[in-house]
């Protein structure tokens, strides 16, 4: 793949995290099958907690909106007290939980439960964001550039700062200046780029996202945003006209900027 010249216009690089700086297995073998196993107990757990009682708000909440989707799960609200009662309840969020993952749903309502679990799990030291060893050293040589860094990722915020902030590499939160999920819009919508450029102050062509995702890579060029597809260990193949329509990179290090010469 060699060199990949950052266009001259580029102050700021956004980067998706899942198969882009953190392998694919880390998130589907380590970080989602956390919460599988876990959702109960931490349910059980943490109940009468208000932010608990948010967290399953939102989740019941978008329950009734998926209520017309094959094989959905509803949430009822708990219409008495007693263990068997709030066992029912429980077991409801918890198949509703197995049911948005089975399908890789990027719910918000899902986001922020998984975000608050994983915050106990990385806190405890039960697991560390891993992160690819190109990572830390091409950021720390793009800021001395002169260069802004965000991240973009269908994780929450919380989520995102908690891979960084517990990473292999220790607390690399320092190398960002900013965070964005979800909340700003869908990484597969066009629109979402001219909000985040909106919000960082500068134009969409002012921004170089590096991502794994085509049809993400796609929607941001939309919005005249720079791109680059990365090419990692475990991520999905390409097609042949993707590998010949995109700039590809298998390493940060790969990208060239201008304005560090």
């Amino acid at each position: 793949m060699g060199v990949l010249p950052v266009p001259a216009e580029v102050r700021a690089i956004l980067l998706d995290i899942e198969g882009t700086t953190t392998p694919i297995a880390f998130v589907q073998e380590t970080l989602f099958p956390y919460i599988k196993d876990n959702v109960k107990e931490y349910l059980r757990a943490h109940w009468e907690e208000e932010e608990c009682q948010r967290d399953v708000g939102l989740l019941r909440k978008q329950a009734q909106e998926d209520s017309s989707l094959d094989g959905a799960v509803p949430i009822p609200l708990e219409s008495g007290s007693g263990e068997e009662e709030l066992e029912r309840v429980i077991q409801a969020v918890v198949d509703n939980v197995h049911w948005q993952m089975s399908l890789d749903r990027k719910t918000t309502a899902l986001k922020q439960l998984q975000g608050h679990m994983w915050r106990a799990a990385y806190a405890t030291g039960h697991v560390k964001g891993e992160i690819f060893e190109d990572v830390v050293p091409a950021i720390r040589k793009w800021r001395e550039a002169g260069m802004k860094v965000y991240i973009y990722s269908s994780g929450s915020v919380e989520a995102q700062k908690l891979l960084f902030g517990y990473s292999t590499e220790g607390d690399i939160l320092e190398l960002f200046d900013g965070h964005f999920d979800t909340k700003i819009g869908p990484k597969v919508e066009s629109e979402s780029y001219r909000r985040i450029a909106a919000s960082i102050g500068c134009a969409t062509n002012n921004i170089l996202f590096l991502t794994d995702v085509p049809r993400e890579a796609s929607a941001a060029e939309e919005a005249d945003t720079h791109v680059a597809v990365v090419i990692r260990p475990g991520n999905a193949g390409l097609t042949d006209d993707e590998k010949s329509y995109y700039s590809l990179i298998s390493s940060f290090t790969e990208l060239f900027l201008p304005s560090s010469t």
